[in-house]
């Protein structure tokens, strides 16, 4: 019997919902943010998509620069 792998626990990232452009990347490093807080902006099919904060938290880390084409499921922020 092949044991069941864990998937890895995002829960302290933000992920891209879709493919696009990262246009806007509005937190730094340290940055203190709170729920509902817009973290990042992501143009697809020439629509920008507001990422924001699902809670309070640190910015530990951005992973990707402005301009950055991204992926489904990418992770853009990384926090404490």
């Amino acid at each position: 019997m092949i044991p069941e792998k864990e998937p890895p626990d995002m829960s302290k990232f933000l992920l891209s919902p879709m493919p696009g452009l990262l246009v806007r990347l509005n937190v730094a490093v340290g940055e203190k943010v709170e729920a509902g807080q817009e973290l990042a902006v992501v143009e697809a099919m020439k629509m920008e998509n507001s990422l924001r904060a699902e809670q309070d938290g640190i910015i530990a880390k951005c992973l990707v620069e402005t301009g950055q084409n991204l992926v489904s499921d990418q992770a853009i922020i990384e926090f404490e």
